[in-house]
């Protein structure tokens, strides 16, 4: 069982829209609302390729309650911890139309459309010390009974920001982490076996051009750093890899770094270049996905054998 924990989960909200006047009226061609935050994405994505996965985190007011719901109707199993204060939504305005992009080698036309996309997040709910207590106490039976903990997503106010190190500490299951900013820089103090950070957010918190050789010597046994369209770099005790793309899928980025940490928390005993070959073919894959925590099988099914790992 792969336990995911949201601490800051959300209601995603999905505009697909031709285009954006920012002057102007704008008229939404879909809208997808469902439950989300960077663990509930990886959730999704795991149970989509048949794994056995358990939601965990907190939740609150008419929000909360709307997330839970769709939990259920999706049936991802969960066991949520309640607060009181109202859970966020978060809004990503998606450009639908736009020319073609290039053709490349190897990439499906159908699937290579040009779209930009805007994220716009709420910051979440306060958390009362007795709430984060409450949802300690949850968690550590939890994890204590899980194969796999993925630690992922901002945190919402009242939440230390080391809180991700004392998580990972919990557990004698591997434990990946996906976080930005302080919440990074804290992580590798709880010795997990994965921090997964994108390039940016590692050289934001870790500058020197030495990030990934800090994390690891301040106690995280691997750190994969994913640098988009250029693939995976993933600095492990068993030596250094690179995972290059063939070609480049472009749509909605929102979500492909959680379809990247689904694949890195399956199998996780198995050699890195397969778990590296997995985990980008399903973050591109997610770039074709309308919504976050989805993938385009086909997308994922193209891709994979093209990966190179050196």
């Amino acid at each position: 069982m792969i336990l995911t924990v949201t601490l800051n989960m959300a209601l995603d909200v999905t505009y697909e829209v031709p285009s954006v006047d920012w002057d102007g009226v704008n008229r939404v061609g879909a809208v997808h609302r469902r439950a989300g935050g960077k663990g509930v994405n990886v959730a999704r994505v795991l149970a989509a390729l048949g794994r056995q996965v358990l939601v965990t985190g907190l939740v609150g007011g008419p929000t909360g309650r709307a997330i839970e719901e769709d939990l259920e109707a999706a049936g991802l199993r969960s066991e949520l911890c309640r607060i009181a204060g109202d859970s966020r939504t978060t809004l990503a305005v998606c450009e639908t139309a736009g020319p073609t992009a290039p053709q490349e080698p190897g990439a499906p036309h159908e699937k290579v459309t040009t779209r930009r996309t805007a994220l716009f997040n709420e910051p979440g709910p306060d958390v009362t010390p007795d709430e984060l207590a409450g949802f300690v106490r949850r968690y550590t039976s939890l994890a204590r009974e899980a194969d796999v903990v993925v630690l992922s997503g901002s945190l919402p106010r009242g939440v230390p920001a080391d809180i991700y190190a004392t998580l990972a500490g919990i557990p004698d299951a591997p434990v990946i982490v996906d976080a930005d900013g302080d919440p990074l820089r804290h992580a590798p103090k709880g010795r997990p076996a994965v921090v997964k950070p994108n390039a940016e957010e590692l050289a934001r918190a870790f500058p020197g051009g030495q990030g990934a050789q800090e994390v690891r010597s301040q106690g995280a046994e691997a750190v994969v750093v994913s640098m988009g369209a250029d693939g995976l770099l993933a600095v492990t005790g068993e030596g250094t890899f690179r995972a290059r793309m063939p070609y480049t899928v472009v749509g909605n980025p929102t979500g492909a770094g959680d379809a990247l940490v689904a694949g890195l928390a399956m199998d996780v005993e198995r050699p890195w270049p397969d778990r590296l070959r997995r985990a980008a073919a399903l973050g591109a894959a997610a770039v074709a996905a309308p919504v976050a925590g989805a993938f385009d099988h086909d997308v994922y099914a193209a891709i994979h054998p093209q990966i190179v790992i050196t």
